[in-house]
C-alpha cells in the first residue's frame, strides 16, 4: 500500500524517539505513521527494521490474546525516496484520551518514585496504588506482556510505551493496546549480523542468553530475561508463562513472518530463527521447568510419611 496519497491530518502529533511520525486518514480512520528511524549504531543499513518490527510484533500480541493496535505496512514517499512505513491505527478519538503508565506513576504521590523509574519493585507498588484498573488485573497484564517481551526481545517496554484509556463520556479506565514495539527482533541487524547469527551457533544464543536485555530493572541492573524467566522465583512471572506459553503456536508466527512483506527470504529466515529460540531457550524451557517441580510436588505431597 503506497500510503502517500492519503490526506495528512494537520495539528495531531505522537511522542516517541523511535522515528518520524505523522498522521493521516485512511478512509475515515486516522492512522499514525511510523517512518524507520536512523541506525543508533554503526552499521550497514542506512535505517533500521524498526517498522518491520512493529508490523509483526503487534500482530503476535494480538495472536495471543493480549490486545496491540493494528498495523499495516507499506510505503511513503520522501522527496522522491521510497520508504518503508508501519501505519498504526490510532486508538484515541474525540471522548478517549490515552495516558501512559509513566504520567499514572507521577500521580501517586505517597510514592517516593518518580514516574520514569523502570525498576520492577516501583512499577508492582504504583499498580498496587493506582486506582483506574483493578491491580490484579493489571498485575496479570503486567507479566503477561513482559513474557511476551521476552520472546521478541524488546529492549524498550519503558514507562512510556503502554498505559491506559479514559473514556470522557463514561469516565472509565481501560488498558490501552500494546503498541511501540519498533525496538524487537534486532532492529538493527545488518546482513552482516544476520548472516553471523545464522552460522554461528554461539552468535544466535547470544542472543537468547545474554541480550537484548529488558528496560525493566531489578536491583539496578536491566533484568536480564532468560535469568528472570527460568529462574522462578517470581510467582506472578511463573503464573504468566503458565498463560502464554500454551497460546504460542510457533507455526503461526513463522507463517506470519513468511507473509510479511518488503523483506527478504534471508530476514524472514532470521526473525523465524531468533523467534523460535527465544520460544524454545527461555519461554518452553521455563514452562518445563514449572510443569516439573509440580510434578515432583505432587509426588511428594502424595507420598505417605512412614512412621516408626
Amino acid at each position: 500500500m503506497d500510503f502517500t496519497k492519503y490526506k495528512r491530518i494537520p495539528g495531531k502529533a505522537y511522542n516517541g524517539a523511535n522515528g518520524k511520525k505523522i498522521a493521516i486518514d485512511i478512509d475515515g480512520t486516522a492512522y499514525m505513521l511510523k517512518f524507520p528511524p536512523n541506525p543508533t549504531k554503526k552499521t550497514s543499513l542506512s535505517y533500521t527494521n524498526s517498522c518491520i518490527s512493529e508490523y509483526i510484533c503487534c500482530h503476535i500480541f494480538n495472536m495471543l490474546g493480549i490486545s496491540a493496535q493494528e498495523t499495516m505496512l507499506g510505503t511513503y514517499n520522501v522527496n522522491g525516496k521510497e520508504k518503508i512505513v508501519c501505519a498504526c491505527r490510532d486508538f484515541t478519538s474525540d471522548d478517549t484520551v490515552f495516558y501512559d503508565f509513566c504520567s499514572i506513576k507521577n500521580t501517586i504521590i505517597d510514592s517516593e518514585y518518580n514516574g520514569k523509574g523502570t525498576d520492577i519493585d516501583e512499577i508492582l507498588e504504583t499498580i498496587q496504588l493506582q486506582e483506574y484498573i483493578d491491580p490484579q488485573v493489571l498485575t496479570d497484564f503486567f507479566y503477561d506482556v513482559f513474557v511476551v517481551d521476552a520472546l521478541v526481545g524488546n529492549f524498550d517496554r519503558h514507562n512510556g510505551n503502554w498505559g491506559f484509556l479514559f473514556n470522557k463520556i463514561s469516565g472509565a479506565y481501560s488498558i490501552a493496546p500494546i503498541y511501540d514495539c519498533g525496538s524487537c527482533l534486532l532492529p538493527q541487524a545488518d546482513p552482516e549480523m544476520i548472516q553471523r547469527i545464522l552460522n554461528d551457533e554461539n552468535e544466535l544464543n547470544a542472543r537468547v542468553y545474554n541480550y537484548p536485555l529488558s528496560a525493566i530493572q531489578c536491583g539496578g541492573r536491566k533484568i536480564n530475561y532468560f535469568e528472570y524467566i527460568s529462574s522462578l522465583n517470581d510467582q506472578n512471572c511463573k503464573e504468566a508463562v503458565e498463560r502464554i506459553v500454551p497460546r504460542i503456536n510457533m507455526k503461526d508466527i513463522t507463517e506470519l513472518v513468511d507473509a510479511t512483506p518488503y523483506i527478504s527470504d534471508v530476514q524472514k529466515t532470521f526473525i523465524g530463527t531468533f523467534l523460535t529460540a527465544r520460544y524454545e531457550r527461555i519461554l518452553d524451557y521455563s514452562f518445563e521447568l514449572i510443569q516439573k517441580n509440580d510434578m515432583i510436588q505432587e509426588n511428594e505431597e502424595q507420598t505417605p510419611t512412614l512412621t516408626m
